[in-house]
Protein backbone atom coordinates (compact mmCIF):
# COMPACT_ATOMS: atom_id res chain seq x y z
CA UNK A 1 0.00 0.00 0.00
CA UNK A 2 2.85 2.31 0.91
CA UNK A 3 4.63 1.67 -2.41
CA UNK A 4 1.38 2.35 -4.35
CA UNK A 5 0.84 5.54 -2.37
CA UNK A 6 4.32 6.86 -3.02
CA UNK A 7 4.17 5.86 -6.67
CA UNK A 8 0.89 7.73 -7.08
CA UNK A 9 2.28 10.73 -5.22
CA UNK A 10 5.37 10.73 -7.45
CA UNK A 11 3.24 10.58 -10.62
CA UNK A 12 1.06 13.40 -9.30
CA UNK A 13 4.14 15.48 -8.55
CA UNK A 14 5.48 14.86 -12.06
CA UNK A 15 2.09 15.82 -13.53
CA UNK A 16 1.92 19.05 -11.53
CA UNK A 17 5.52 19.88 -12.44
CA UNK A 18 4.85 19.21 -16.12
CA UNK A 19 1.74 21.41 -16.10
CA UNK A 20 3.64 24.20 -14.36
CA UNK A 21 6.38 23.90 -16.96
CA UNK A 22 3.85 24.12 -19.79
CA UNK A 23 2.28 27.20 -18.20
CA UNK A 24 5.69 28.84 -17.82
CA UNK A 25 6.58 28.01 -21.41
CA UNK A 26 3.20 29.38 -22.50
CA UNK A 27 3.88 32.72 -20.82
CA UNK A 28 7.35 32.94 -22.33
CA UNK A 29 6.21 31.94 -25.81
CA UNK A 30 3.23 34.31 -25.80
CA UNK A 31 5.43 37.21 -24.71
CA UNK A 32 7.96 36.30 -27.40
CA UNK A 33 5.21 36.31 -30.05
CA UNK A 34 3.80 39.56 -28.68
CA UNK A 35 7.17 41.31 -28.77
CA UNK A 36 7.99 40.05 -32.26
CA UNK A 37 4.75 41.13 -33.92
CA UNK A 38 4.48 44.44 -32.05
CA UNK A 39 7.94 45.39 -33.29
CA UNK A 40 6.89 44.99 -36.94
CA UNK A 41 5.22 48.14 -38.28
CA UNK A 42 2.03 46.83 -39.88
CA UNK A 43 0.39 50.21 -40.47
CA UNK A 44 -1.17 50.80 -43.88
CA UNK A 45 1.76 52.76 -45.30
CA UNK A 46 4.32 50.15 -44.24
CA UNK A 47 2.35 47.00 -44.98
CA UNK A 48 4.23 44.06 -43.46
CA UNK A 49 1.15 42.01 -42.55
CA UNK A 50 2.41 39.27 -44.88
CA UNK A 51 5.63 39.25 -42.85
CA UNK A 52 3.72 38.89 -39.58
CA UNK A 53 1.47 36.23 -41.09
CA UNK A 54 4.51 34.21 -42.17
CA UNK A 55 6.08 34.48 -38.72
CA UNK A 56 2.88 33.30 -37.01
CA UNK A 57 2.46 30.49 -39.54
CA UNK A 58 5.99 29.27 -38.82
CA UNK A 59 5.31 29.31 -35.07
CA UNK A 60 2.11 27.32 -35.48
CA UNK A 61 3.70 24.72 -37.75
CA UNK A 62 6.63 24.37 -35.35
CA UNK A 63 4.07 23.59 -32.63
CA UNK A 64 2.51 20.78 -34.65
CA UNK A 65 0.05 22.33 -37.09
CA UNK A 66 0.10 20.51 -40.42
CA UNK A 67 1.45 22.59 -43.28
CA UNK A 68 -1.79 22.11 -45.23
CA UNK A 69 -3.75 23.52 -42.28
CA UNK A 70 -1.91 26.85 -42.27
CA UNK A 71 -2.55 29.24 -45.15
CA UNK A 72 -1.37 32.75 -45.92
CA UNK A 73 -3.68 34.44 -48.39
CA UNK A 74 -2.57 37.79 -49.83
CA UNK A 75 -5.02 40.50 -50.84
CA UNK A 76 -3.66 43.58 -52.57
CA UNK A 77 -0.77 44.74 -50.32
CA UNK A 78 -2.02 42.91 -47.24
CA UNK A 79 -1.83 39.39 -45.87
CA UNK A 80 -4.23 37.15 -44.01
CA UNK A 81 -3.57 34.06 -41.93
CA UNK A 82 -5.96 31.12 -41.72
CA UNK A 83 -4.93 28.22 -39.49
CA UNK A 84 -7.12 25.22 -38.70
CA UNK A 85 -6.78 23.34 -35.42
CA UNK A 86 -8.24 19.96 -36.35
CA UNK A 87 -10.83 18.40 -34.07
CA UNK A 88 -12.03 14.81 -33.88
CA UNK A 89 -15.48 15.66 -35.24
CA UNK A 90 -17.26 14.02 -32.32
CA UNK A 91 -19.51 17.03 -31.77
CA UNK A 92 -20.85 16.83 -35.31
CA UNK A 93 -20.76 20.61 -35.26
CA UNK A 94 -19.47 23.33 -37.55
CA UNK A 95 -16.13 25.06 -36.84
CA UNK A 96 -15.62 27.98 -34.48
CA UNK A 97 -13.76 31.01 -35.85
CA UNK A 98 -11.24 32.86 -33.68
CA UNK A 99 -10.73 36.38 -35.00
CA UNK A 100 -7.99 38.99 -34.78
CA UNK A 101 -6.23 41.52 -37.01
CA UNK A 102 -2.52 41.94 -37.60
CA UNK A 103 -2.47 45.55 -38.82
CA UNK A 104 -2.30 48.72 -36.72
CA UNK A 105 -3.02 52.41 -37.21
CA UNK A 106 -0.21 54.81 -38.06
CA UNK A 107 2.11 56.11 -35.33
CA UNK A 108 4.42 59.13 -35.72
CA UNK A 109 7.59 58.41 -33.79
CA UNK A 110 8.29 62.10 -33.20
CA UNK A 111 5.02 62.45 -31.28
CA UNK A 112 5.58 59.49 -28.97
CA UNK A 113 7.45 59.51 -25.67
CA UNK A 114 8.75 56.00 -26.49
CA UNK A 115 9.52 54.31 -29.82
CA UNK A 116 6.12 53.20 -31.16
CA UNK A 117 7.44 50.02 -32.75
CA UNK A 118 9.61 48.77 -29.92
CA UNK A 119 8.02 46.94 -27.01
CA UNK A 120 9.12 48.81 -23.90
CA UNK A 121 7.85 48.70 -20.34
CA UNK A 122 7.94 50.35 -16.96
CA UNK A 123 6.70 48.94 -13.66
CA UNK A 124 3.08 49.06 -14.81
CA UNK A 125 2.65 48.93 -18.59
CA UNK A 126 3.87 47.58 -21.90
CA UNK A 127 4.12 50.37 -24.49
CA UNK A 128 4.00 50.28 -28.31
CA UNK A 129 1.59 50.65 -31.18
CA UNK A 130 -0.66 47.59 -31.24
CA UNK A 131 -0.08 46.58 -27.63
CA UNK A 132 -3.85 46.59 -27.16
CA UNK A 133 -5.29 46.92 -30.68
CA UNK A 134 -5.04 44.14 -31.71
CA UNK A 135 -1.69 42.43 -31.33
CA UNK A 136 -2.66 41.67 -27.74
CA UNK A 137 -5.44 39.44 -29.06
CA UNK A 138 -3.38 37.97 -31.91
CA UNK A 139 -0.55 37.00 -29.55
CA UNK A 140 -2.90 35.57 -26.91
CA UNK A 141 -4.79 33.46 -29.46
CA UNK A 142 -1.64 32.22 -31.18
CA UNK A 143 0.02 31.42 -27.87
CA UNK A 144 -3.08 29.51 -26.77
CA UNK A 145 -3.13 27.41 -29.95
CA UNK A 146 0.52 26.49 -29.38
CA UNK A 147 -0.16 25.66 -25.73
CA UNK A 148 -3.13 23.43 -26.55
CA UNK A 149 -1.06 21.56 -29.13
CA UNK A 150 1.68 20.94 -26.57
CA UNK A 151 -0.91 19.68 -24.08
CA UNK A 152 -2.22 17.23 -26.67
CA UNK A 153 -5.70 18.72 -26.63
CA UNK A 154 -8.03 17.54 -29.41
CA UNK A 155 -11.27 19.56 -29.70
CA UNK A 156 -14.58 18.01 -30.69
CA UNK A 157 -14.75 20.21 -33.79
CA UNK A 158 -12.36 22.31 -35.88
CA UNK A 159 -11.12 25.66 -34.59
CA UNK A 160 -10.05 28.20 -37.21
CA UNK A 161 -7.78 31.16 -36.56
CA UNK A 162 -8.72 33.94 -38.98
CA UNK A 163 -6.40 36.96 -38.81
CA UNK A 164 -7.10 39.84 -41.19
CA UNK A 165 -4.57 42.32 -42.58
CA UNK A 166 -6.32 45.67 -42.96
CA UNK A 167 -9.04 46.00 -40.33
CA UNK A 168 -7.82 49.51 -39.56
CA UNK A 169 -8.15 50.77 -43.14
CA UNK A 170 -10.29 49.26 -45.88
CA UNK A 171 -11.20 45.83 -44.44
CA UNK A 172 -10.61 44.35 -47.90
CA UNK A 173 -9.05 41.26 -46.36
CA UNK A 174 -11.93 40.96 -43.91
CA UNK A 175 -14.49 41.12 -46.72
CA UNK A 176 -12.56 38.47 -48.63
CA UNK A 177 -12.48 36.17 -45.62
CA UNK A 178 -16.09 36.68 -44.56
CA UNK A 179 -17.72 36.55 -47.99
CA UNK A 180 -15.40 34.63 -50.32
CA UNK A 181 -13.87 31.77 -48.31
CA UNK A 182 -16.20 28.74 -48.05
CA UNK A 183 -14.31 27.16 -45.14
CA UNK A 184 -14.95 30.27 -43.03
CA UNK A 185 -18.53 30.74 -44.23
CA UNK A 186 -19.39 27.30 -42.82
CA UNK A 187 -18.53 28.32 -39.24
CA UNK A 188 -21.21 28.07 -36.57
CA UNK A 189 -20.07 31.28 -34.90
CA UNK A 190 -17.03 33.51 -34.34
CA UNK A 191 -15.23 34.74 -31.22
CA UNK A 192 -13.41 38.03 -31.70
CA UNK A 193 -10.29 39.00 -29.74
CA UNK A 194 -10.64 42.63 -30.88
CA UNK A 195 -13.60 43.60 -28.68
CA UNK A 196 -15.09 43.00 -25.28
CA UNK A 197 -13.09 42.66 -22.09
CA UNK A 198 -13.20 43.67 -18.46
CA UNK A 199 -13.49 47.13 -16.90
CA UNK A 200 -11.50 48.08 -13.82
CA UNK A 201 -11.68 51.16 -11.63
CA UNK A 202 -8.59 53.31 -11.11
CA UNK A 203 -8.00 51.26 -7.95
CA UNK A 204 -8.08 48.00 -9.90
CA UNK A 205 -11.51 46.86 -8.76
CA UNK A 206 -13.39 44.88 -11.40
CA UNK A 207 -16.67 46.54 -12.45
CA UNK A 208 -17.95 44.25 -15.20
CA UNK A 209 -16.99 42.10 -18.16
CA UNK A 210 -18.43 43.20 -21.50
CA UNK A 211 -19.33 40.87 -24.36
CA UNK A 212 -19.61 42.70 -27.68
CA UNK A 213 -22.71 41.54 -29.57
CA UNK A 214 -23.39 44.39 -32.00
CA UNK A 215 -21.66 47.25 -33.81
CA UNK A 216 -22.79 50.55 -35.23
CA UNK A 217 -22.63 51.03 -38.98
CA UNK A 218 -19.59 53.01 -40.16
CA UNK A 219 -20.45 55.46 -42.96
CA UNK A 220 -18.61 58.49 -44.34
CA UNK A 221 -19.86 61.21 -46.65
CA UNK A 222 -18.13 64.02 -48.49
CA UNK A 223 -20.35 67.10 -48.63
CA UNK A 224 -19.32 69.56 -51.34
CA UNK A 225 -20.56 73.07 -52.08
CA UNK A 226 -19.61 74.58 -55.46
CA UNK A 227 -19.45 78.16 -56.71
CA UNK A 228 -18.27 79.99 -59.86
CA UNK A 229 -15.63 81.70 -57.74
CA UNK A 230 -13.82 84.77 -59.00
CA UNK A 231 -11.18 87.29 -57.97
CA UNK A 232 -10.77 87.78 -54.25
CA UNK A 233 -10.86 91.57 -54.72
CA UNK A 234 -14.51 91.25 -55.77
CA UNK A 235 -16.24 89.21 -53.03
CA UNK A 236 -19.64 87.66 -53.77
CA UNK A 237 -22.62 87.33 -51.48
CA UNK A 238 -22.46 83.58 -52.05
CA UNK A 239 -19.21 81.86 -51.10
CA UNK A 240 -18.52 78.12 -51.12
CA UNK A 241 -16.59 78.22 -47.85
CA UNK A 242 -19.22 80.27 -46.05
CA UNK A 243 -21.98 77.99 -47.34
CA UNK A 244 -20.05 74.91 -46.24
CA UNK A 245 -19.32 76.51 -42.86
CA UNK A 246 -23.05 76.94 -42.34
CA UNK A 247 -23.55 73.27 -43.16
CA UNK A 248 -20.81 72.25 -40.74
CA UNK A 249 -22.32 74.31 -37.93
CA UNK A 250 -25.74 72.81 -38.62
CA UNK A 251 -24.31 69.29 -38.34
CA UNK A 252 -22.51 70.25 -35.12
CA UNK A 253 -25.75 71.43 -33.56
CA UNK A 254 -27.86 68.48 -34.67
CA UNK A 255 -28.84 65.72 -32.27
CA UNK A 256 -29.98 62.48 -33.83
CA UNK A 257 -32.98 60.80 -32.18
CA UNK A 258 -32.37 58.68 -29.10
CA UNK A 259 -32.33 54.95 -29.90
CA UNK A 260 -32.22 51.83 -27.78
CA UNK A 261 -32.49 48.08 -27.86
CA UNK A 262 -33.11 45.48 -25.17
CA UNK A 263 -29.36 44.89 -25.11
CA UNK A 264 -28.42 48.54 -24.54
CA UNK A 265 -31.10 49.00 -21.88
CA UNK A 266 -29.91 45.90 -20.03
CA UNK A 267 -26.34 47.16 -20.30
CA UNK A 268 -27.19 50.55 -18.77
CA UNK A 269 -29.19 48.99 -15.95
CA UNK A 270 -26.42 46.61 -14.91
CA UNK A 271 -23.54 49.07 -15.28
CA UNK A 272 -25.48 51.93 -13.70
CA UNK A 273 -26.34 49.90 -10.61
CA UNK A 274 -22.70 48.89 -10.35
CA UNK A 275 -21.00 52.29 -10.66
CA UNK A 276 -23.58 54.49 -8.90
CA UNK A 277 -23.13 58.25 -8.67
CA UNK A 278 -24.68 60.76 -11.06
CA UNK A 279 -23.63 58.82 -14.14
CA UNK A 280 -24.89 55.53 -12.75
CA UNK A 281 -28.17 57.18 -11.80
CA UNK A 282 -28.58 58.50 -15.36
CA UNK A 283 -27.90 55.02 -16.76
CA UNK A 284 -30.51 53.37 -14.55
CA UNK A 285 -33.08 56.07 -15.31
CA UNK A 286 -32.47 55.67 -19.03
CA UNK A 287 -32.74 51.89 -18.73
CA UNK A 288 -36.18 52.16 -17.15
CA UNK A 289 -37.35 55.08 -19.29
CA UNK A 290 -35.36 55.65 -22.51
CA UNK A 291 -37.56 58.68 -23.23
CA UNK A 292 -36.09 60.43 -20.17
CA UNK A 293 -34.48 63.33 -22.06
CA UNK A 294 -32.39 64.49 -19.11
CA UNK A 295 -30.89 61.02 -18.60
CA UNK A 296 -30.20 60.68 -22.33
CA UNK A 297 -28.44 64.05 -22.39
CA UNK A 298 -26.34 63.08 -19.36
CA UNK A 299 -25.15 59.99 -21.23
CA UNK A 300 -24.51 61.98 -24.41
CA UNK A 301 -22.24 64.36 -22.50
CA UNK A 302 -19.99 61.49 -21.36
CA UNK A 303 -17.29 60.70 -23.96
CA UNK A 304 -17.41 56.97 -23.17
CA UNK A 305 -21.17 56.77 -23.75
CA UNK A 306 -21.91 59.47 -26.33
CA UNK A 307 -22.36 56.85 -29.05
CA UNK A 308 -24.43 54.34 -27.11
CA UNK A 309 -27.82 56.06 -27.26
CA UNK A 310 -28.01 57.44 -30.79
CA UNK A 311 -26.42 57.81 -34.19
CA UNK A 312 -23.50 60.25 -34.22
CA UNK A 313 -22.04 62.23 -37.12
CA UNK A 314 -18.96 64.42 -36.89
CA UNK A 315 -16.96 66.51 -39.34
CA UNK A 316 -13.44 65.10 -39.51
CA UNK A 317 -11.78 66.86 -42.48
CA UNK A 318 -12.11 70.04 -44.56
CA UNK A 319 -10.81 70.97 -48.00
CA UNK A 320 -11.48 74.24 -49.82
CA UNK A 321 -10.14 76.81 -52.25
CA UNK A 322 -7.43 76.70 -54.87
CA UNK A 323 -5.53 79.99 -54.45
CA UNK A 324 -5.14 82.61 -51.75
CA UNK A 325 -6.26 85.41 -54.08
CA UNK A 326 -9.25 83.62 -55.59
CA UNK A 327 -12.77 83.03 -54.36
CA UNK A 328 -13.26 79.33 -53.65
CA UNK A 329 -14.87 77.30 -56.40
CA UNK A 330 -15.56 74.41 -54.05
CA UNK A 331 -15.44 73.46 -50.39
CA UNK A 332 -15.72 69.92 -49.06
CA UNK A 333 -16.33 68.52 -45.58
CA UNK A 334 -15.80 64.88 -44.67
CA UNK A 335 -18.47 63.67 -42.26
CA UNK A 336 -18.05 60.37 -40.43
CA UNK A 337 -21.14 58.73 -38.95
CA UNK A 338 -21.63 55.80 -36.60
CA UNK A 339 -25.18 54.63 -37.19
CA UNK A 340 -27.30 52.86 -34.59
CA UNK A 341 -28.23 49.29 -35.59
CA UNK A 342 -31.57 49.14 -37.36
CA UNK A 343 -31.21 52.61 -38.90
CA UNK A 344 -30.37 52.59 -42.60
CA UNK A 345 -27.56 54.51 -44.26
CA UNK A 346 -30.11 56.03 -46.66
CA UNK A 347 -32.16 57.38 -43.74
CA UNK A 348 -29.11 59.06 -42.23
CA UNK A 349 -28.17 60.66 -45.56
CA UNK A 350 -31.70 62.02 -45.89
CA UNK A 351 -31.53 63.40 -42.35
CA UNK A 352 -28.15 65.05 -43.01
CA UNK A 353 -29.48 66.63 -46.19
CA UNK A 354 -32.42 68.05 -44.26
CA UNK A 355 -30.10 69.35 -41.53
CA UNK A 356 -27.78 71.05 -44.02
CA UNK A 357 -30.77 72.54 -45.83
CA UNK A 358 -28.82 73.41 -48.98
CA UNK A 359 -30.26 71.77 -52.07
CA UNK A 360 -27.09 72.60 -54.02
CA UNK A 361 -24.83 70.68 -51.61
CA UNK A 362 -23.54 67.43 -53.10
CA UNK A 363 -23.49 64.33 -50.89
CA UNK A 364 -21.14 61.50 -51.88
CA UNK A 365 -21.15 58.30 -49.81
CA UNK A 366 -17.64 56.84 -49.59
CA UNK A 367 -17.10 53.10 -49.87
CA UNK A 368 -19.71 50.47 -49.11
CA UNK A 369 -20.98 50.78 -45.53
CA UNK A 370 -21.76 47.51 -43.77
CA UNK A 371 -25.01 47.25 -41.85
CA UNK A 372 -24.81 44.23 -39.55
CA UNK A 373 -27.36 42.60 -37.23
CA UNK A 374 -27.16 42.06 -33.49
CA UNK A 375 -25.79 38.64 -32.48
CA UNK A 376 -28.18 37.13 -29.96
CA UNK A 377 -26.23 35.55 -27.10
CA UNK A 378 -25.85 31.79 -26.65
CA UNK A 379 -25.96 30.19 -23.24
CA UNK A 380 -23.01 27.87 -23.96
CA UNK A 381 -20.79 30.73 -25.11
CA UNK A 382 -21.73 32.92 -22.14
CA UNK A 383 -21.11 30.02 -19.76
CA UNK A 384 -17.66 29.40 -21.22
CA UNK A 385 -16.72 33.07 -21.09
CA UNK A 386 -18.11 33.26 -17.58
CA UNK A 387 -15.92 30.37 -16.45
CA UNK A 388 -12.81 32.16 -17.76
CA UNK A 389 -13.81 35.51 -16.26
CA UNK A 390 -14.89 34.10 -12.90
CA UNK A 391 -11.63 32.19 -12.51
CA UNK A 392 -10.07 35.65 -12.16
CA UNK A 393 -12.95 37.71 -10.78
CA UNK A 394 -15.54 35.46 -9.09
CA UNK A 395 -19.14 36.54 -9.48
CA UNK A 396 -18.42 39.40 -11.89
CA UNK A 397 -21.34 40.41 -14.11
CA UNK A 398 -21.15 39.60 -17.83
CA UNK A 399 -22.88 42.29 -19.88
CA UNK A 400 -23.55 42.29 -23.62
CA UNK A 401 -23.06 45.62 -25.37
CA UNK A 402 -23.05 47.47 -28.68
CA UNK A 403 -19.69 48.74 -29.99
CA UNK A 404 -19.65 52.39 -31.01
CA UNK A 405 -16.67 51.72 -33.25
CA UNK A 406 -16.22 48.96 -35.80
CA UNK A 407 -14.37 45.63 -36.01
CA UNK A 408 -14.05 42.69 -38.40
CA UNK A 409 -17.05 41.23 -36.60
CA UNK A 410 -19.48 43.36 -38.59
CA UNK A 411 -18.68 41.48 -41.80
CA UNK A 412 -19.00 38.05 -40.23
CA UNK A 413 -22.37 39.05 -38.76
CA UNK A 414 -23.49 40.32 -42.15
CA UNK A 415 -22.37 36.99 -43.64
CA UNK A 416 -24.71 35.21 -41.24
CA UNK A 417 -22.11 34.15 -38.67
CA UNK A 418 -23.01 35.24 -35.10
CA UNK A 419 -19.97 36.97 -33.60
CA UNK A 420 -19.10 37.98 -30.06
CA UNK A 421 -16.17 40.07 -28.85
CA UNK A 422 -14.59 38.42 -25.80
CA UNK A 423 -11.07 39.81 -25.30
CA UNK A 424 -9.17 38.63 -22.25
CA UNK A 425 -7.98 42.12 -21.31
CA UNK A 426 -8.98 43.76 -18.03
CA UNK A 427 -8.10 47.43 -17.60
CA UNK A 428 -9.36 50.87 -16.67
CA UNK A 429 -11.23 52.36 -19.68
CA UNK A 430 -9.65 55.75 -18.93
CA UNK A 431 -6.25 54.17 -19.65
CA UNK A 432 -7.32 52.83 -23.05
CA UNK A 433 -5.04 54.44 -25.65
CA UNK A 434 -5.89 52.34 -28.70
CA UNK A 435 -5.22 54.45 -31.83
CA UNK A 436 -3.73 57.15 -29.60
CA UNK A 437 -0.35 58.40 -28.46
CA UNK A 438 1.76 56.11 -26.31
CA UNK A 439 -0.58 53.12 -26.65
CA UNK A 440 -0.17 50.77 -23.72
CA UNK A 441 -1.55 47.79 -21.85
CA UNK A 442 -1.00 46.91 -18.18
CA UNK A 443 1.58 44.16 -17.72
CA UNK A 444 -0.78 42.57 -15.22
CA UNK A 445 -3.50 42.50 -17.89
CA UNK A 446 -1.22 40.69 -20.33
CA UNK A 447 -0.27 37.92 -17.92
CA UNK A 448 -3.75 37.77 -16.42
CA UNK A 449 -5.20 36.92 -19.84
CA UNK A 450 -2.91 33.96 -20.54
CA UNK A 451 -5.50 31.34 -19.54
CA UNK A 452 -8.53 33.18 -20.90
CA UNK A 453 -8.80 31.59 -24.33
CA UNK A 454 -7.68 28.16 -23.17
CA UNK A 455 -10.48 27.99 -20.60
CA UNK A 456 -13.09 29.12 -23.13
CA UNK A 457 -11.95 26.76 -25.87
CA UNK A 458 -11.78 23.76 -23.54
CA UNK A 459 -15.21 24.55 -22.11
CA UNK A 460 -16.76 24.79 -25.57
CA UNK A 461 -14.96 21.98 -27.38
CA UNK A 462 -13.73 19.30 -24.97
CA UNK A 463 -15.13 15.98 -26.31
CA UNK A 464 -18.04 14.75 -24.21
Amino acid sequence: MSRIFWTALTLLSISVTSQAQIESEHAQKTLEIYRTIVEVDTSKTKGNTLRVAQYLADELMAAGFAKDDVRIVPKDDFGTLIATYRGDGSAGAKPILLLGHMDVVEALAEDWVRPPFELTQDDVNFYARGTIDNKFGVAQLTGTMIRLKKEGFVPDRDLILAFSGDEESGMTTTRMMAYEMPELAEAEYALNSDAGGGSLTADGVAVSYRVQAAEKTYATWEITVRNPGGHSSRPRDDNAIYDLAAAVKAIEAHRFPVRWSEMTLSYFQKVGEKIGGDLGDAMVRFAYDPEDAEAAEALRSEPSYVGTTRTTCVVTMLQAGHAENALPQSATATVNCRIFPGVSVADIQAELQAVVGNEEAEFVLLGDPTESPISETRSDVLAAVGKAVHSRYPGLDLITYMESGGTDGMHYRKAGIPTWGISGVFMNPDEMYAHGLNERVPIKAFYGALDHWSVIIRELTTPK
